[in-house]
């Protein structure tokens, strides 16, 4: 039997979606019909079912949390106890690694008042999770997070993002941080780790754009 090949959700709604817009304003604004949104939305979620919490988040919500929110959260937890300490975003493990993202998330929540009272109940027994890492901290969380919303992009068959000249503001925010990491790369002033992570996640990441290939509908 032949495999029905689903298609890959539509980037610019996953994203609006993403910022707390709901299906029958993103399929208002796009002309479609609120099912062909959902459906869309639905494949995302599939493959990435956090995009669910951060909608709920950004529309202002309180996240109800996920079997696999749980699980994170359980982790963090079992890690604070055994060794003291959160997960690192420079963590050598990609698992420990996507705790860290995960409860930058949450940080998050919990500064736009969104935060489930679940995942708080939880926390509480980790002194200070809440609290927003110093700027180099910052940095590195932004980093992470940018490699993975980079990571999402490219999965749903677009094109490597341009940083000039673009056509949301999602591929210019990624084209520039994309742009800057090649440009550090150059210069060998990229870390040997973020160098390797990007290796791992994106194999062509250097190569980009073939010259004269037209960008992905």
């Amino acid at each position: 039997m032949t495999e029905v090949k689903r298609p890959a959700p539509h980037p610019e709604w996953v994203q609006m979606y993403r910022q707390g817009i709901s299906s029958p304003k993103i399929a208002a604004a796009a002309g479609v019909a609120t099912s062909t949104v959902r459906y869309h939305l639905h494949i995302a979620a599939q493959a990435d079912p956090s995009i669910r919490d951060e909608h709920r988040a950004a529309a202002g919500a309180p996240v109800q949390p996920s079997a696999a929110g749980l699980r994170n959260m359980e982790n963090i937890i079992a890690l604070y106890k055994t060794e003291g300490r959160l997960p690192s975003f420079k963590a050598k493990s990609p698992g420990e690694r996507a705790l860290a993202v995960w409860l930058q998330r949450r940080r998050q929540d919990a500064d736009r008042g969104a935060l489930s009272p679940i995942y708080r109940e939880g926390l509480k027994t980790i002194l200070g999770w809440d609290q927003q890492p110093d700027r180099k901290a910052k940095d590195e969380a932004r980093w992470h997070q940018r490699l993975a919303e980079l990571k999402d992009y490219m999965a749903a068959s677009n094109d490597w993002p341009r940083h000039k000249k673009t056509e949301t503001e999602q591929e210019r925010t990624l084209g520039i941080w994309l742009h800057t990491q090649r440009m550090k790369h150059r210069r060998r002033e990229l870390d040997q780790d973020k160098e390797t992570q990007l290796n791992n996640a994106l194999p062509a990441w250097r190569a980009g754009r073939v010259r004269g290939r037209k960008p992905s509908a």
